[in-house]
């Protein structure tokens, strides 16, 4: 009779505590950056100045200094934010990039740098909020800038002031403490208005912002080059959003540790998804069961591709006859050509080749409407 009671009270416990589904707690960012350089650099792409506004990394607006106009980077945000709207950020971001060009030059002269040399002045701030079902918990705020991409200056939530973790930073840091107003309404930005514009942003995203893009998911094998007796396994996930995933190469349904795993990093996509690729070197004639395991908060379960065992390079034989054949074609080719060209068959032009750089304009920005406006009235110079 004890013992059943005892059962019957421990199957109960474990369905409040132990057998409850748990609310999967989801994180979300809005973050706005400026990068300021002291003189412009004749670079397509790169501008003197410029602005961008990030919702979970991905981009939602964006402003340069050529053509000084606040755009939408999401189809959502062109229909769902007013005209007007965009006109007081155009005039916001414009102040902004003035207070750039004028405190990027102080921190030249404080730090007795050379003006021949290109430096860089930016300035990061958002907030960070936990989900959990219909609960929103303000995670935290960041406001931070850097000089040469090394930390100059930082708001302390928690303590409402400013800190200095280089001596160069220690005048601004006095300045601005020795006002409260501004550090209030920092504080009160970071944890509330921020907040308020991130779930407002969120609401108005599309599907995609809203309920994620889940993985596709690859597993490949091939020689690796610096060993002869090893293969390369690699697993890739792309196409996810947002960009917090799991991903791991198992060996018999057990993940390998990390430190045996090379891994890319989460990179972006061109479309605003991102991806994942991690390899591992193992012995070609390791008969072991590998596979790949990924789990992303837009998945129902868990994504396991087994890898099959094949390796489509690691023909031998096969390999170098198409390498020789190669060759041969080559060769052939090659006698062609000079033929017709010494005897005056062939004409060769010479074609414009256009360099296709990539754009670096996306690194950067600054408060969010209507508070982009106060930060040139509040924020006294560097």
């Amino acid at each position: 009779m004890g013992m059943t009671v005892l059962t019957s009270s421990f199957a109960l416990l474990c369905v409040f505590l132990l057998c409850e589904p748990s609310l999967q707690t989801e994180k979300h960012q809005l973050y706005y950056i400026y990068t300021a350089l002291s003189k412009p650099v004749e670079l397509p792409g790169i501008y003197q100045f410029t602005a961008m506004g990030l919702l979970d990394d991905r981009e939602i607006d964006y402003y340069n200094s050529i053509e000084q106009r606040k755009i939408p980077k999401q189809h959502w945000m062109k229909e769902k934010m007013q005209q007007d709207y965009w006109e007081k950020g155009t005039q916001s971001r414009k102040s902004k990039e003035q207070w750039f060009n004028v405190n990027v030059d102080i921190l030249m002269k404080r730090m007795r740098h050379n003006e021949s040399d290109v430096h860089v002045l930016q300035w990061r701030h958002g907030c960070e909020i936990e989900k959990q079902g219909d609960e929103v918990k303000f995670s935290k705020g960041i406001d931070e800038y850097s000089y040469d991409g090394d930390n100059f200056l930082s708001f302390d939530d928690k303590e409402s002031q400013w800190v200095a973790p280089v001596a160069a930073a220690l005048p601004t840091k006095r300045k601005w403490d020795n006002v409260p107003i501004l550090n209030q309404y920092t504080k009160g930005y970071l944890e509330k208005e921020c907040v308020d514009w991130l779930n407002k942003f969120r609401d108005f995203g599309d599907e995609e912002i809203q309920n994620g893009s889940p993985p596709d998911v690859y597993v490949s094998a091939k020689r690796y080059t610096g060993h002869k007796t090893k293969l390369k396994l690699t697993c890739f996930a792309t196409g996810f959003y947002p960009k917090d995933v799991i991903l791991s190469i198992r060996k018999y349904r057990s993940p390998l540790p990390e430190e045996e795993i090379v891994s890319s990093g989460v990179r972006p996509n061109h479309d605003g998804t991102f991806q994942l690729k991690k390899s591992v070197f193992i012995q070609e004639d390791e008969k072991a069961e590998y596979d790949c395991f990924v789990s992303h908060r837009t998945l129902k379960e868990p994504i396991i591709i087994p890898w099959d065992g094949k390796c489509p390079d690691c023909g031998g034989s096969m390999i170098i006859g198409i390498a020789i054949g190669a060759v041969g074609v080559a060769i052939v080719v090659a006698l062609v050509i000079f033929y017709l060209y010494k005897t005056k068959r062939l004409f060769c032009r010479k074609r414009e080749v256009q360099r296709n750089l990539p754009d670096f304009t996306e690194n950067g920005d600054a408060k969010l409407q209507p508070m982009e406006e106060p930060m040139k009235m509040y924020k006294d110079a560097i």
